[in-house]
């Protein structure tokens, strides 16, 4: 367990200097084919900087909105305050607010900046769901997002690659409507190197949606690993969380309205969107969790 522990948060780490390297590079290509020098990395890094800001401070509060969730009192739900209590303790970490979200789907997620300023948020679904063993697994699995502040590395990361995305789409349409990319040839003179040069910046461009998106969900599958295992180190119990994930892989066509594809990674499971509806291969490829039943052999592996 402590093997794999390690193994996800060097992957993670890799990863998060690939978003940076990436967002660089762009940065770089930009600057580059608007023969601007540093200008383009500048104003990637002073975008991203921007969004995380922002994103950081007051992303919780926009994700609690959007999935309408509302704070429960210890009198309304004392099994739910407790087991969060518990936990928190044997975490080494202040108890984080309680919300429920009223949708009959079984999920949760964990959100907050930091230990001192997170929440867990739990479907009404879930809690009617859930024993109590199988509710303490999901959440650890929740308080392990928080110990490693999995808010944070997910914020930055989704800006980072963000930025490079806003980056690239902007330039690209600015060169196609304003002939941006045509001015720069003719000043050049059509040299082969620079031809060369330009050609691999615009293909850069034009990919980085699809190599941002990459960074993003890999990141965040690599998290849902990490947090499994170390939800499952904080109870001492991993069938507990395995026979959790059981049941929400049953319940996987009931739709969550609540969720969109921009909160989908912060829940415990992929939410589903439409009732009976499956996946198709392109969804199953770019959803944001890795798959449960791979989640659930590796937990009976512990």
């Amino acid at each position: 367990m402590y093997e794999q522990i390690a193994a996800n948060k060097r992957r993670t780490a890799l990863l998060v200097l690939g978003a940076v390297v990436f967002l660089g590079l762009v940065g770089y290509a930009i600057g580059r084919l608007l023969e601007a020098g540093p200008l383009g990395l500048a104003l990637a890094l002073g975008l991203a900087a921007a969004m995380s800001l922002g994103s950081y401070y007051g992303g919780d509060r926009i994700v609690l909105a959007s999935a309408r969730a509302r704070e429960v009192s210890r009198e309304e739900e004392p099994r739910l305050h407790n087991i969060v209590e518990g936990l928190a303790i044997a975490a080494g970490v202040p108890k984080p607010r309680v919300y429920i979200v009223p949708e009959r789907a079984p999920n949760a997620f964990a959100t907050g900046r930091d230990p001192e300023h997170a929440s867990i948020a739990v479907t009404q679904g879930l809690l009617e769901t859930m024993n109590r063993v199988e509710l303490e697994g999901v959440i650890a699995h929740e308080m392990a997002h928080i110990v490693d502040r999995d808010i944070l590395v997910g914020t930055v990361v989704a800006t980072l690659v963000g930025a490079a995305v806003l980056l690239s789409e902007f330039f690209l349409r600015t060169w196609w409507w304003g002939g941006v990319g045509r001015r720069r040839g003719d000043e050049r003179g059509g040299g082969p190197v620079e031809l060369v040069l330009f050609a691999i910046g615009l293909v850069m461009l034009i990919l980085a949606p699809i190599v941002a998106q990459i960074i993003r969900l890999a990141v965040s599958r690599n998290r849902e690993f990490l947090a499994d295992a170390e939800g499952a180190l904080l109870t001492r119990y991993p069938p507990g969380l395995a026979s959790a994930l059981r049941k929400i892989a049953a319940a996987s066509g009931i739709p969550m309205r609540s969720a969109n594809n921009a909160t989908a990674h912060l829940w415990l499971a992929q939410p589903s969107r439409v009732e009976g509806e499956r996946m198709g291969l392109l969804e199953r490829l770019f959803q944001t969790h890795p798959p449960i039943e791979e989640r659930i052999r590796r937990l009976e592996e512990m």
